[in-house]
């Protein structure tokens, strides 16, 4: 699967401002509301989040489809693989 093609059916969290560790937690958190399956595209313009966030994430155990750097701003593709180790089972 694209980016192109993941990216419409999901949200975008826009965390432009934000500083690490500050963008990876909010990514984890707005994850956690995400049902398995469901993409994310974080959008982070601080340069140490650009790297930070997707390797969190993966370690995480989710999967980071794409990391795209476009002027300042860098997008971030992730599918949520993984339940929080915590999350109440239904």
């Amino acid at each position: 699967m694209t980016p192109d093609l993941l990216t419409r059916g999901s949200e975008t969290l826009d965390l432009s401002g934000e500083v690490c560790p500050y963008t990876f937690l909010r990514a984890k958190l707005r994850l956690e509301e995400l049902p398995l399956g469901a993409a994310l595209t974080v959008v982070v313009d601080h340069p140490p989040a650009a790297a930070n966030v997707p390797r969190s994430l993966r370690a995480e155990g989710h999967e980071v489809v794409s990391v795209e750097q476009t002027g300042r701003a860098c997008r971030i593709v992730v599918i949520k693989r993984a339940e929080h180790r915590l999350a109440k089972k239904e």
